[in-house]
């Protein structure tokens, strides 16, 4: 487009309010509307954007504000108690994945190391995505949702080391891992840990003294972006930054208003985010090689599809067997009955673990 920004900024506003809705009425979400527009807006269909890349900058924005606004549903107790599906789902979803997707490509004569990487970075998921579709069928506080939302936590986790560890396997020496960086960064997120919460409050105790709404939005946009910019200074996730300022501000009294400011940036953000990745997409290399594309595509959903839905079933009926066997007398039988697989999960607690459930319901009669 060879006009200013007005016309830009119009053009995408136009876009979103016709593609948005029409998706939305025939069920399929937002997140194809926004894409569909990108497509159409971007330089492979009608060109009215040449530059995408400049607009994707700019809206990754959006996916800031979208981790900072779930961090505030999170208080850091809340979080604590996700530990295990971030780190038990996370980690079991990112190896059985990038083991499958390796070794296929390994059977295709690819290097071990490029199938390392391709296949660790096929394991990984789009955050802004799948958290917009979740919060799209109000999921995010489902059982699923929760469990969904720790494994893309556990893939923005492990996402900064991976990245640090290319160079290594291409072999760039100059471009290796520097342990001083790694000091300055863990020493950068504890300190936002430890004095975030206390100075952050105090933030807002005084802008809310002004009683200034302008100056309040200006202020939750500052905590919001300069976490964020604070992070990405130091070779952390800008995500995972707003995200914990997200968290240490689930507690305040100003929860719901800072809440209530971010929303429609966000929302907006976001958008542009989704239709600037919809430009990027080159409909022209698809054309060409249709075959290998929908194979690659029913490939990745044959390994990764199967996988996230036994997991929430597989981590289930380890807590429950453990609960039955090990521990949790008193609240064992009434958790495991509301927990999937919970039939299984009783057979075998019977047959391999007998003796120390009957231990189990016997503290549980006399202990309770």
């Amino acid at each position: 487009m060879h006009g200013g920004g007005l016309e830009l900024a119009l053009v995408l506003l136009l876009a979103a309010v016709v593609a948005v809705p029409v998706f939305k009425r025939f069920g399929f979400g937002a997140v194809l509307g926004y894409l569909v527009a990108g497509v159409v807006l971007g330089p492979h269909v009608l060109g009215f954007v040449q530059d995408s890349e400049r607009i994707l900058v700019a809206a990754e924005t959006g996916v800031v504000m979208m981790l900072f606004v779930i961090g505030l549903e999170l208080s850091p107790a809340r979080l604590m108690r996700m530990r295990k599906g971030v780190f038990f789902g996370g980690s079991v979803q990112v190896l059985l994945s990038a083991g499958v997707l390796g070794g296929l490509l390994l059977a295709l004569d690819f290097h071990w190391k490029s199938a390392l990487v391709i296949g660790t970075a096929l394991a990984l998921s789009s955050t802004a995505a799948g958290l917009q579709l979740l919060s799209e069928h109000k999921a995010l506080n489902s059982d699923y949702g929760r469990f969904g939302f720790a494994i893309l936590l556990f893939q923005d986790l492990v996402a900064i080391p991976l990245l640090a560890a290319i160079p290594l396997l291409g072999g760039v020496r100059n471009q290796t891992l520097n342990w001083l960086d790694v000091v300055a960064a863990l020493g950068v997120l504890a300190l936002v840990m430890l004095l975030g919460r206390p100075l952050l409050r105090r933030l807002f105790v005084v802008v809310a003294r002004t009683r200034m709404p302008e100056v309040f939005t200006a202020s939750a946009l500052l905590v919001v972006l300069g976490t964020a910019w604070l992070m990405a200074e130091v070779g952390l996730s800008a995500s995972l930054g707003a995200f914990i300022a997200g968290v240490l501000l689930a507690d305040s009294e100003f929860r719901h208003e800072i809440e209530s400011q971010i929303e429609p940036f966000k929302g907006l953000l976001l958008g542009l985010f989704f239709i600037a990745v919809g430009m990027g997409i080159n409909l022209h290399q698809i054309a060409a090689q249709p075959e290998r594309v929908a194979l690659g595509v029913a490939v990745l959903l044959l390994v990764k599809f199967p996988l996230l839905v036994a997991l929430p079933a597989c981590h289930g009926a380890v807590r429950c067997c453990w609960a039955a066997c090990c521990g949790w007398a008193a609240n064992s039988p009434s958790w495991c009955s509301t927990r999937p697989n919970a039939r299984s999960c009783w057979n075998a607690a019977t047959t391999t673990c007998w003796w120390r459930w009957s231990a189990c319901r016997w503290r549980s009669r006399h202990c309770c």
